[in-house]
């Protein structure tokens, strides 16, 4: 294997497969000289790669954990899997994770070649995500799309349906993706209203980069969360919930994550959300399993009530 570069490759893929190889093994794999074979692992550990090495007639070489984390190589099953990964967690598989995930996958994606994607596209087509809490499904590609245009600074399009359905063409420039209560907003400046807006993406259709670069604008307060946050409490939703739960406070939280408030008792504590999905506070009182007092609203009692008869009424 003459190209140095193409034998550096080869060897840092058989590095990450193995625990430990023994040098002769890797010099006849990689069909070098030991002495070639020490002076490409001095060129990985260059680099930022950590190899270890035991000398002696039983010696080898190991790849282990750094400081930092150095470029990785992957093959395509690998890299197909992480991507599939990815897009589950930003889909809020993993709670908590959100964001990370869609950053992740941006840079993924960006370097995946088309075949790798069309693989990932047609894996998404015959799967559907199980989301806890029964947040909007959304298309992964739709997210690193817009991901990628925060990130480049890039003006976007998009068909958009506001609150009350009537559908715009918005022409904004993208600062932050946000998760929040079980749904992804887009932060950006919109262009032709002069002025920040937010747009839940379930509500966007077909967004696309422009080409045009602009240069980032301060959001008023520099917080794209508290921002968002401030702004979500000024739109009334349907329902706000009030439930008296007999479990402590933590395990609450535990459950619920920012989707709600949790206020201490002295014999358990009190959520509250607003939303318009009682659903949602359905399954977290499943998933208690404590006793509980419904305070308001009186639809919640009632759905609560006919789903506890629907599982007698089916229960084996």
């Amino acid at each position: 294997m003459a190209n140095t570069s193409a034998r550096m490759l080869r060897l840092l893929s058989l590095l990450q497969t193995h625990r430990y190889w023994p040098g002769s093994e890797l010099a006849d794999r990689l069909e070098v000289s030991p002495r070639t074979l020490r002076r490409d692992v001095d060129r990985l550990r260059d680099l930022g790669y950590p190899v270890e090495a035991a000398r002696g007639v039983a010696g080898g070489y190991q790849l282990q954990a750094g400081a930092a984390m150095p470029p990785l190589l992957l093959d395509d099953e690998e890299a197909v899997a992480i991507a599939v990964g990815l897009r589950s967690a930003a889909a809020g598989a993993v709670a908590g994770f959100e964001e990370t995930s869609v950053r992740a996958l941006a840079k993924v994606i960006l370097l995946l070649p088309p075949r790798l994607r069309r693989r990932i596209d047609a894996l998404q087509a015959v799967t559907a995500p199980g989301v806890f809490g029964g947040g909007p499904s959304l298309d992964a590609l739709t997210l690193t799309t817009i991901a990628m245009a925060c990130r480049g600074e890039e003006r976007l399009r998009f068909d958009y349906a506001a609150r009350d359905g009537e559908a715009t063409r918005r022409h904004v420039e993208p600062h932050r993706l946000v998760s929040l209560g079980r749904r992804w907003y887009l932060v950006a400046w919109d262009v032709e209203r002069g002025d920040w807006r937010s747009f839940r993406v379930d509500r966007m259709t077909a967004p696309q980069g422009t080409g045009a670069r602009f240069r980032p604008r301060d959001l008023p307060g520099g917080d794209p969360v508290e921002w968002l946050r401030s702004r979500l409490r000024s739109i009334p939703n349907r329902y706000d919930v009030s439930i008296v739960i007999g479990a402590d406070a933590d395990t609450v939280r535990a459950v619920v994550g920012h989707w709600g408030t949790v206020e201490e008792l002295t014999d358990g504590c009190r959520l509250r959300m607003n939303l318009d999905d009682l659903g949602w506070p359905v399954m977290v009182l499943g998933v208690l399993n404590a006793p509980f007092t419904v305070e308001s609203p009186a639809e919640l009692r009632e759905l609560v009530r006919r789903t506890g008869e629907n599982l007698l009424r089916h229960a084996s």
